[in-house]
């Protein structure tokens, strides 16, 4: 199998947009980073040893080279979610393994000032769709800590199943913490996971319309 099929790749549905990572969108990411510090903090992994919201580039360089070259050994899509063309934040599938798994692991973040317009739902729809139907991938995971309820309403919206917890999975905001997995496979999904999403989100679009409440056209 050629681990390289499928990327690099830009992906779009109406304003929302997946693009790789590219080192010149160090600027955004850095203040976009800073301005939501106290937004991302609680959920980012972190290194044990080292602070995870720093003001210089040097973290931001090393990331992208990391996952660049993870990029070019087939272990990882590193894409920034767009929003209307300019940076929203990232979602990357990384931890890809071939071989009997064909799995990968995805993890995502939003600027807190666009979070509720469907971004992350219709951006993670996306990767799912690529991974399974041109990457060659068979199984995706999202493993999120129990008290962070915006990010698993995301993927029980979209239809992971939860798996259960994995305890102490992962270093977070100081400590090692409980996350619970969630997962789709390609079987799950046979007509894929953006269409899907599309039904959901005109469903919900019209149940908000029939109560009268909120933004129709702006669904969680």
């Amino acid at each position: 199998m050629d681990r390289f099929r499928g990327w690099p790749v830009t992906l779009t549905e109406g304003p929302v947009g997946l693009r790789p990572l590219r080192l010149r969108d160090v600027r955004e990411w850095r203040d976009v980073r800073l301005r939501n510090a106290d937004w991302l903090r609680p959920w980012e992994p972190s290194n044990p040893e080292t602070p995870l919201f720093r003001t210089g580039l040097g973290p931001y360089i090393s990331m992208v080279a990391t996952l660049r070259r993870e990029a070019r050994q087939g272990i990882a899509l590193p894409w920034v979610v767009t929003y209307e063309g300019a940076f929203a934040g990232q979602l990357t599938v990384g931890a890809i393994v071939w071989g009997s798994a064909r799995s990968g692991q995805v993890g995502y973040w939003i600027d807190g000032a666009l979070a509720g317009r469907g971004i992350i739902p219709t951006a993670l729809a996306m990767a799912v769709d690529h991974c399974f139907f041109t990457v060659g991938l068979h199984r995706i995971e999202a493993n999120i800590r129990p008290e962070n309820h915006a990010s698993r309403r995301v993927v029980e919206k979209l239809g992971f199943r939860e798996e259960g917890i994995r305890r102490r999975q992962l270093h977070i905001d100081g400590a090692w913490r409980d996350h619970i997995c969630y997962a789709l496979t390609v079987e799950d999904v046979p007509g894929g996971l953006l269409p899907r999403w599309r039904r959901t989100r005109e469903a919900l679009v019209a149940q908000k319309s029939r109560q009268g409440t909120g933004n129709p056209g702006n669904p969680g």
